[in-house]
């Protein structure tokens, strides 16, 4: 009796519209490498190297202990919220009431509940470029239109309130503004908050989803602030999204918070009922004892960031055909490799462009970076360094051996 064909599932159409995430992929890529024995240096990956503080870790096993371990409230825990009602009014100088904050699995999933609860096929949604990854993709899964505004080096790349104004139409429904920034590490400061706040002023169709996840890791005495701390006006047409993966160092704790107009959070929390239901008990339990408890670490940390920052900034500028500003945030560099487009490898190939660029250190070097036309920006590549000051040395000098080898 002969074997049975049995057809394939057929995916669905709209998940052409979407690709993998640029950095998850190569970070896979140094994961699988270093599994294979390879001496791989990951700098790939936006996750701080430090541990979880030891009294996080404890009050989620407490609250393990406690029998802490059944399913919350889909939008999140009571204590929790209320831990984050704090944090706002504590930190930012901004009142929120329970039925306008949302507790999520990270910060990415409060991010996408807004999108997709907030656009509609066509809507469009302004992206300042450099972006994080992730949002494109995010916004061509529900049927909206991605407007990318390039934001080059000679403007800190950040966007204008002249580029802003010019990128509104009618079909606008969202200004999508991440800062400090992935990939760049630039930070838009209050002064600067204040004029984009003005153009959105005049355009009422228009929200804003601010991604603050990097709030807490600023350098060279930089202040953070949301556009709603410049511009008051502006809270009921604002959904924020933040959490303790960054500053906190709790990126496989898997929590996220938002705060926006209630009705918002309401259609957030029915399309979180439908994929997730509510963000991990212990985590949350976690996250409360982080916002909640000591805070000196932090401080602490981002100087640490800042040193290393200095480091990597400092040795990129000293290699051969790159070029690196110095960020005010977070813990990326965005370094400029178009002097090295044209270039070839000892190989004999022709460094076409930034992928190839990135690609060449990682087969030669064995230095993981993401390519810059993943962010909308080339040819640019992203260094992340949470990573310890030996092996950004190290990494940073086989980069400069890799440039150095080029003809």
């Amino acid at each position: 009796m002969g074997e049975i064909d049995v057809p394939e599932i057929k995916f669905a159409v709209h998940m052409n519209r979407i690709e993998t995430s640029a950095s998850a992929m190569m970070s896979q890529r140094a994961r699988e490498m270093k599994a294979e024995g390879v001496d791989v240096i990951p700098l790939s990956s936006g996750q701080p190297d430090f541990p979880t503080p030891g009294h996080i870790i404890e009050a989620a096993n407490a609250a393990a202990l406690r029998g802490e371990t059944k399913y919350t409230t889909i939008s999140g825990s009571v204590e929790l919220k209320d831990a984050v009602i704090e944090k706002f009014k504590r930190e930012n100088g901004l009142d929120y009431s329970r039925d306008e904050i949302i507790i999520g699995n990270g910060s990415k999933q409060v991010i996408y509940n807004a999108i997709v609860a907030g656009t509609g096929k066509g809507d469009e949604v302004i992206l300042p470029a450099p972006f994080y990854v992730a949002y494109i993709d995010m916004i061509k899964f529900v049927g909206g239109v991605p407007v990318p505004v390039a934001c080059g080096l000679d403007q800190d790349f950040k966007i204008t309130p002249e580029q802003l104004d010019a990128a509104i139409t009618p079909r606008t429904k969202w200004l999508l503004l991440n800062s400090p920034n992935n990939p760049t590490g630039v930070v838009y400061e209050a002064e600067e908050l204040k004029l984009i706040a003005e153009v959105l002023l005049r355009h009422e169709h228009v929200s804003v989803i601010m991604d603050d996840i990097y709030e807490h890791i600023t350098f060279d005495g930089v202040k953070f602030a949301t556009i709603t701390n410049v511009e008051p006006a502006l809270r009921d047409r604002t959904v924020i999204a933040n959490g303790v993966s960054k500053a906190y160092a709790m990126t496989g704790w898997r929590v996220g918070f938002g705060a926006a107009p209630a009705g918002m959070v309401k259609q957030m929390t029915k399309l979180q009922s439908l994929v997730t239901s509510g963000a991990s008990s212990v985590g949350q339990a976690a996250a409360i004892a982080a916002l909640n408890g000591p805070k000196n670490f932090i401080r602490e940390r981002a100087k640490s960031f800042e040193a290393r920052r200095d480091l990597v900034v400092s040795m990129i500028n000293q290699t051969t055909g790159l070029s690196c500003q110095v960020p005010k945030g977070a813990f990326y560099v965005y370094p400029s490799c178009a002097n090295l487009i044209g270039k070839t490898t000892p190989e004999g190939k022709v460094i076409q462009n930034d992928r190839d660029f990135v690609s060449y250190l990682l087969e030669t070097e064995n230095v993981a970076t993401v390519h810059g036309d993943a962010y909308g920006v080339s040819p640019h590549f992203r260094i992340s360094y949470a990573s310890s000051t030996e092996e950004l040395l190290e990494a940073c000098t086989r980069i400069q051996r890799a440039c150095a080898a080029l003809k």
